[in-house]
């Protein structure tokens, strides 16, 4: 029981890394792309600046889940994955720098530079993550130790890069609705024509995938087994459908809103069909590792879910207050600050 429970929080977790630093993902993927002037590449950090480190912090607890609920999973992912996940960290670094250095001098070269690290600092993850999971969804080559026998390039199978262009697209569909939220004007105005344009390409791959995943995974067997499960891929239709209908009525917050239920439901999707299992290995469903293989003791998982039952709702809650806060107008914000 403790072992499902955890598998569900995991799943859960990434889901919700996915949903916020998804947006920052989008937006400085689609950044060289929608900004045209100084100002306009301003606004278009401006959107992301107050955000993008607190929404790591999902990812480090994502990982810190995996180490201390599953550490045999994570031994063997972290080696099995080092050269993808390894990038992903580089390009994760490269952004936060150039969040911050891209302003400490005026001159056009040096923000230029900085604007095309941020954009490889977003797409990278954006394409390497959707690679990561497509192939944790079809199945990686890990022998019976838990030893991966491939490499990095048979992480870029058809399935894999797939999966790196579904993620990539939503999350720039995802950044854009962001984007005709926090801006006024042209850019917001080219924001949400953007995003309506890249919805019907995310729908292509989106059923596209969904086919390939039914000829190249297993994910639909426990959804045959248990029919209920069909609410998933269900909810995420109708999410991604929501996302047209709000975008076109100009409705933005709740076309972004569409666009976050539709991330969730989609990694549930995958994290549904996996269950029990981490870590899937192509060589012999035998060699998986799976919640109850791979677990810690039940007193660890049992301290751990006490622990995140009390924190985690903290963690929430002051997260919620930092979007508000800064959803705030710029006036209102320095007011609350004066008291």
């Amino acid at each position: 029981m403790l072992e499902t429970i955890w598998f569900a929080l995991w799943g859960i977790l990434w889901a919700v890394y996915f949903v916020l630093d998804g947006f920052d993902f989008g937006v400085g993927t689609l950044a060289p792309f929608i900004a045209k002037n100084e100002s306009e590449k301003r606004t278009v950090y401006n959107s992301m600046a107050p955000y993008w480190n607190g929404n790591e912090v999902w990812l480090i607890t994502a990982g810190g889940v995996t180490f201390a609920a599953f550490p045999k999973t994570y031994a063997v992912m972290f080696s099995s994955l080092y050269s993808a996940l390894l990038l992903i960290l580089f390009c994760l670094i490269v952004r936060g720098v150039a969040m911050e250095f891209r302003s400490r001098f005026a001159s056009g070269g040096w923000k230029s530079f900085w604007d095309a690290l941020l954009w490889i600092g977003n797409f990278g993850p954006a394409l390497l993550f959707g690679v990561a999971f497509a192939n944790l969804f079809r199945g990686i080559l890990i022998d019976k130790g838990g030893i991966y026998q491939g490499s990095l390039l048979s992480l870029l199978n058809p399935y894999g890069l797939m999966g790196g262009v579904l993620f990539t697209l939503i999350f720039m569909v995802h950044g854009s609705l962001w984007l005709a939220i926090k801006s006024e004007g042209a850019i917001k105005e080219r924001a949400g024509k953007l995003a309506g344009n890249l919805w019907f390409a995310l729908a292509v791959v989106a059923v596209v995938f969904l086919g390939a995943t039914y000829f190249s995974t297993g994910l639909y067997d426990n959804y045959m087994k248990v029919p209920g499960l069909f609410v998933i891929p269900l909810a995420a239709v109708g999410a991604l459908i929501g996302i047209l209908l709000f975008a076109r009525r100009e409705q933005w917050l709740k076309a972004w809103f569409s666009s976050a239920v539709f991330i969730v439901m989609v990694t549930l999707f995958g994290v549904g069909g996996m269950y029990p299992n981490l870590l899937i290995s192509s060589i012999n469903p035998a060699f998986s590792l799976s919640a109850f293989n791979s677990s810690s003791s039940p007193l660890t998982l049992k301290i751990m879910l006490a622990v995140a039952l009390v924190f985690v709702p903290i963690v929430i809650a002051y997260q919620i207050w930092v979007y508000r806060f800064f959803g705030m107008s710029f006036e209102k914000a320095a007011t609350a600050l004066r008291k």
